[in-house]
């Protein structure tokens, strides 16, 4: 196996004990729509938690934190709405990100972040950002 792929299955295993230690309900891991995953899918409380674990050894290739970009983030929302359809949910929904970067030593760090980002309309809309007005408004006529 890829040595990415060892350090992206530490990390989620590494992730699903600290959620479970936290009293998150696991309902479903490495969930696939499409081309889209979504790494866990929790319970907390009445909220269903989209979590993206990004797990990194080294920082070459940005933290990994900063791994989940808006993309990212627009193909995850895309796959849990899908997820909420499908399943007829009817709970509060949340995305966080656990981030964890990995030292030479085996050793690790770990983020959680409840709450990481929100599916926002321009995020929806695929990033399309509207022109600015330079913080003028234009006269009517």
């Amino acid at each position: 196996m890829a040595e990415h792929l060892k350090t992206g299955r530490l990390g989620e295993e590494i992730a699903l004990r600290l959620l479970e230690e936290k009293g998150y309900i696991i309902h479903e891991r490495n969930w696939v729509y499409g081309n889209k995953e979504l790494d866990l899918i929790a319970q907390e409380g009445q909220d269903m938690v989209f979590v993206e674990v990004k797990t990194r050894r080294g920082n070459a290739y940005g933290t990994a934190l900063q791994a989940v970009d808006e993309a990212k983030r627009r193909n995850i929302i895309a796959a849990a709405n899908h997820y909420i359809q499908m399943r007829c949910l009817r709970l509060n929904t949340r995305f966080d990100i656990i981030a964890i970067e990995v030292a030479p030593d085996g050793s690790y760090t770990v983020e959680h972040i409840p709450n990481a980002f929100y599916p926002t309309l321009e995020l929806l809309r695929g990033g399309r950002r509207r022109q600015s007005l330079g913080g003028r408004i234009p006269k009517q006529k």
